[in-house]
């Protein structure tokens, strides 16, 4: 299969239907390697990480867009709050991606009211700066084939855990939440990269289409 007749992906020239008229002008991005972007290429897809190409179509309709990239592998949440927050406030954006807690989901030490503290100061903090947030639920990479069958159950639950606490997070301070935990592909062995711990370019693919038609429906309901 390749992209353009992946029925996940995006359909040509979809996206600058769905983008047409935001008003974005400055995006931020914090978080981990799924900010950062560490996806496996796959043939027929594309190559361009999902935070760069959300950036990417937002600038196709607004070329003068500003992208700041903040995201770096292996951080967990505190630590992105702690190195990452007051730069992107001094980005001054309009729109910002904020992706935290999978580093602490893969351990079985996970905190998670620590998770969801870091996160809640990050999205109120950017919010209060004027911003609109991007939340996410991750997809839930126990599914990976390259996760040892003896660890898949106990990371299963944590992913689990960690996407339904940041939705309700999300719910409570009203991010634009980006939902791929319950994703019709998040179980399929096929969407995840070699490493056991990140997507291949079809999971990246598949996110952008999911967050680009969320935001299209947010469009819709608050700022058009």
């Amino acid at each position: 299969m390749i992209e353009s007749e992946d029925p996940y992906c995006l359909r040509p020239g979809e996206s600058a239907e769905l983008l047409a008229g935001h008003p974005w002008r400055r995006f931020v991005v914090l978080g981990d390697s799924v900010a950062e972007g560490l996806c496996e290429p796959l043939e027929g897809y594309s190559d361009l990480q999902w935070a760069d190409r959300l950036a990417a179509e937002l600038r196709a309709t607004a070329p003068g867009l500003e992208y700041l990239n903040l995201g770096v592998s292996g951080l967990r949440a505190h630590e992105i709050q702690a190195t990452q927050l007051a730069p992107a406030l001094a980005f001054r954006p309009d729109l910002a991606l904020v992706v935290g807690g999978g580093n602490d989901a893969f351990s079985a030490r996970y905190d998670a009211a620590r998770v969801d503290a870091a996160l809640e100061a990050m999205v109120t903090a950017l919010q209060e700066a004027g911003a609109e947030v991007i939340t996410l639920g991750m997809f839930d990479v126990s599914a990976s084939p390259a996760i040892a069958d003896w660890l898949r159950p106990g990371l299963h639950e944590r992913m689990r855990r960690l996407s339904e606490r940041t939705r309700l997070l999300a719910e409570r301070l009203g991010t634009v939440h980006v939902e791929l935990t319950n994703h019709p592909l998040s179980t399929d062995p096929g969407l995840y990269s070699g490493d056991g711990r990140h997507g291949n370019a079809r999971s990246d693919a598949v996110a952008t289409a999911v967050t680009l038609r969320i935001l299209q429906k947010h469009l819709e309901m608050h700022v058009k």
